[in-house]
């Protein structure tokens, strides 16, 4: 593939990480977008789940932060094994999908299902070119 397409898809999947780590601070604060999240159960998360919302968004960020030193936008973070990384973060993705896929709220399965379908897609093109 491409570098200018490895680069584009890139920069669609840290904006990707960056959308959904925002709504993940947004669930930590204790707004009522729980039924997007963790199964819907929640409108509003219980405190344990908005601390898990919180991790979330910081992982979130961290995987933005591997894709932009895979990409050579950063170089701090030489020492990162960014080709395993993005391996790691799209299988990752692919669960994520996958759960996203049988959860029981049809606003995450309708809206979060996509949104991590694209993500994998775009990260296996990624990490196979």
């Amino acid at each position: 593939m491409e570098e200018n397409t490895v680069y584009l898809l890139s920069i669609i999947v840290i904006i990707m990480f960056i959308s959904i780590a925002v709504f993940q601070v947004l669930l930590a604060l204790g707004l009522p977008l729980g039924e997007f999240a963790l199964g819907g159960f929640y409108k509003v998360l219980p405190h344990k789940f908005r601390i898990l919302s919180a991790i979330n968004a910081i992982v979130l960020l961290i995987m933005g932060v591997v894709f932009l030193q895979h990409i050579n936008v950063l170089n701090i973070f030489n020492f990162l094994p960014t080709d395993i990384l993005v391996w790691i973060i799209t299988v990752f993705l692919g669960l994520n999908t996958i759960a996203n896929l049988i959860s029981r709220s049809k606003k995450e399965r309708y809206v979060m299902t996509p949104l991590s379908s694209i993500a994998f897609i775009f990260c296996l093109m990624i990490s196979l070119s």
